[in-house]
């Protein structure tokens, strides 16, 4: 039984060495075989994570655009030199710019992006409250402009009165 995992997990680990991202391969053979699964996995990660300069919401991996091409390339030859995941995430945005992150980091110039939804959430409340406030005055006001004086209510009351006395 021992053997039959150990052989089983030989054959994954030795079949996730190769990395298929668009329908092309991107062989890791150069170290060991954990140290190739480590860089086919990190590769899969970055390529899912990084975003196409020229696609509005595609990922390297998703894109086929030359740019992404380029950048998936790019980004094996970083993977399978050993670089970290940081430094090549780092080395993607100082060459195409933030846009390459689908979460971006949090600076001054992506305050907005981060707090821009829970202020427009904020503001719509705001709205809304108002809104409601005002006419539930309007209303009150409204009533107290129509309400009748006791002669009014005495009259009505005595026809109320009448009306059931003839119904019985």
């Amino acid at each position: 039984m021992l053997r039959a995992l150990c052989i089983t997990w030989f054959m994954l680990v030795s079949l996730e060495s190769m990395a298929i991202v668009n329908g092309h391969e991107y062989p890791f053979k150069d170290g060991t075989e954990i140290e190739n699964t480590t860089r086919a996995q990190l590769f899969r990660e970055l390529a899912e994570e990084l975003r196409c300069p020229k696609c509005q919401n595609q990922n390297l991996s998703d894109s086929n655009a030359m740019i992404a091409s380029d950048l998936r390339r790019e980004l094996y030859k970083q993977v399978k030199a050993g670089k970290d995941g940081q430094s090549i995430v780092e080395f993607m945005v100082n060459r195409y710019g933030e846009f390459v992150l689908y979460k971006p980091k949090m600076n001054r110039m992506t305050l907005v992006l981060w707090f821009g939804p829970v202020g427009l959430a904020l503001l719509a409340i705001m709205i809304f409250v108002v809104v409601v406030r005002s006419r539930r005055k309007r209303i009150q006001d409204n009533v107290k402009d129509d309400a009748l004086d006791p002669q009014e209510a005495q009259r009505i009351q005595q026809l109320l009165n009448n009306t059931s006395e003839e119904k019985k």
